[in-house]
């Protein structure tokens, strides 16, 4: 696959994690957030996923966006990934109501186009 249209497919997945991340905390406060812990699970996973796409996005891709915090989202997925046991509730619920909207706005203006035989398709 070329880096463009890699880059499409990790940028299409850290928007969609991030939207499925506000679906589930939608109406929620932070304390019905920290005591859901089905939704804690599914939020963290979804983080997670976002800074792997994060992570595999190209060099280039990066630079030229360079106003997303990048090393910051792999290092919140690396946190959850490897320090799981320090997992703030607090600072995830920052990254939810406070880092993903603006993520989201950033990307889709970043969305590298799809080519024309995969737009005809979608």
């Amino acid at each position: 696959m070329p880096p463009s249209l890699r880059d499409a497919s990790y940028v299409w997945d850290i928007l969609e994690e991030a939207r499925h991340v506000l679906e589930f905390t939608a109406g929620l406060t932070f304390e019905e957030y920290r005591s859901r812990r089905v939704v804690n699970a599914a939020v963290e996973r979804c983080i997670e996923i976002i800074g792997e796409a994060a992570r595999r996005l190209s060099d280039e891709f990066k630079a030229t966006h360079p106003s997303i915090p990048w090393a910051k989202i792999v290092a919140q997925r690396n946190v959850l990934v490897h320090e799981y046991r320090d997992v703030r509730h607090e600072k995830i619920w920052q990254v939810v109501t406070e880092e993903l909207p603006p993520l989201i706005d950033a990307l889709k203006t970043a969305l590298p186009p799809l080519p024309p035989d995969q737009e005809a398709g979608r």
